[in-house]
């Protein structure tokens, strides 16, 4: 007989149907025996009575979690009696048969909806276990309502999905890399990618024009709340087009996410808000301002774009400039004249950032496309010919074929989620998150490795 899901029993009354799940509350009597029968739709109210001795016993040897099958008839809950919180709230099973498929230990901890006196740490390691709770499997359904309603949206405006490699080359691009040796070619070593940003730029000299993709990033640094080792970034580039564009294509997605996914939250501003750099970091002392009227109101959506950030920023310790957002972004042509000249604080990049309540969620910029100008921002990093040619001559050579004008963007989307499943961290609206400090408490990560496989990669660890 096929499974039912709880969703669907109310379908079926005065049928026989089979379901299955997990037992999430049991409550004995002496000659009957209520469950709760938990699916990933939600809960089915069972009713095992004494008449059948077999089931009635197997039903009394049931524990919380264990997983059972059970076979019997839906029947409509006395008047009055009905859940109107559950999509099986009208109906309840009473059982002809029950079958323990799998039996469960005594749980680490009770699964409850918030989770919140529970160490967290305690939670990660037993991750399987707190996904199934309603609320950690709300974030990731409503993750996946997301993920489905970006590629629509971008599809129907003529993006392309495609994936770029997760094996690449280390380049100095702002973050410290994950490195991979290289079995295959001794003393060799691949990086993890920061972001798809060298590979997005080569598919627009490739002529994709419109390109995205919900991509995995991976940045070795210190962790905090709203950062991890691995994360998710929705990335977008197009062609022949300007910075205007590229903030209207975004803004509209998302006032349409928002409308379509979270009809609860409140956006403050249509269209959003604009600030220059300067005009944030003088009214608000910050490049990410949080602009809710009321800074407690979690319904409120308050998005802003801040745009015109400055190009350069002096490094002390290395006695040189750095890029702001990275080498790739297009210097504001109206100060293109001044990269000659010795201080270059005040040249601004058509770089933009999207915030959301306090929280950088979105950043991206115009690219450059003249080789001749990006080995000139590269000089002024500070990095010698002979690096720009090691490190980058795959990318100037690229250039060397025709580059149409081009930028784009990439969303946080942990960030972004974090904030429209009113959660306090990005851990909590990803599946298999890592700790503050970046371990793995449920894979024991990261973890030593055999010394066959060091001496295959041709390795040493120093003690």
């Amino acid at each position: 007989m096929k499974r039912i899901m709880s969703a669907e029993t109310p379908k079926f009354i005065g049928k026989k149907i089979t379901i299955s799940g997990w037992a999430e509350t049991i409550r004995k009597h002496k000659n009957i025996i209520f469950i709760d029968l938990r699916d990933r739709d939600g809960l089915t109210q069972i009713i095992i009575e004494n008449v059948n001795k077999k089931s009635f016993e197997v039903a009394q040897s049931a524990s919380i979690e264990d997983v059972l099958k059970i076979e019997g008839w839906v029947v409509s809950r006395p008047k009055g009696l009905e859940n109107k919180n559950l999509a099986s709230g009208k109906i309840e099973l009473h059982c002809e048969k029950i079958e323990v498929l799998s039996k469960s230990k005594d749980l680490p901890f009770e699964i409850e909806q918030k989770a919140k006196k529970i160490n967290e740490e305690t939670r990660l390691k037993y991750r399987y276990l707190d996904l199934r709770s309603n609320r950690m499997k709300n974030n990731l359904k409503n993750r996946h309502l997301v993920n489905q309603f970006v590629r629509n949206y971008l599809t129907e405006q003529g993006f392309w999905e495609i994936e770029t490699p997760f094996l690449t080359k280390s380049t100095p691009e702002g973050a410290r890399d994950f490195i991979v040796p290289s079995r295959l070619h001794k003393g060799k070593f691949y990086a993890l990618p920061q972001s798809p940003q060298q590979y997005k730029q080569l598919l627009m000299v490739a002529g994709i024009e419109k390109y995205f993709q919900i991509v995995r990033c991976m940045r070795d640094e210190d962790q905090r709340g709203d950062r991890q080792p691995e994360f998710t970034q929705i990335d977008l580039e197009m062609s022949f087009i300007e910075q205007k564009d590229i903030l209207s294509t975004v803004e509209k997605m998302i006032i349409e996410l928002v409308k379509k996914n979270y009809p609860n939250l409140k956006i403050k501003k249509i269209p959003f808000e604009k600030l220059t750099y300067n005009e944030a970091m003088a009214k608000y002392k910050t490049e990410r301002p949080d602009l809710r009227k009321n800074k407690q109101d979690k319904n409120e959506m308050a998005f802003a774009w801040i745009v015109d950030f400055p190009a350069f920023e002096w490094k002390e310790k290395e006695n040189r400039w750095d890029a702001v957002h990275h080498p790739f972004t297009m210097i504001n042509p109206q100060d293109i004249n001044q990269l000659e000249q010795k201080d270059k604080s005040k040249i601004r990049a058509l770089q933009y950032d999207l915030v959301l309540n306090g929280f950088e969620i979105g950043g991206g910029s115009m690219r450059i496309h003249k080789p001749e100008l990006l080995s000139k921002i590269f000089e002024i990093l500070g990095h010698k010919p002979e690096d720009i040619q090691r490190k980058f001559s795959h990318l100037l050579e690229a250039f060397s074929f025709g580059v149409p004008p081009h930028g784009g963007l990439a969303i946080g989307y942990d960030r972004l989620m974090m904030i429209l499943q009113q959660e306090d961290n990005i851990r909590e609206v990803i599946a298999f998150p890592k700790t503050g400090d970046g371990q793995d408490p449920m894979m024991v990560s990261p973890s030593v490795i055999d010394q066959e496989q060091l001496d295959e990669l041709n390795l040493k660890i120093k003690s």
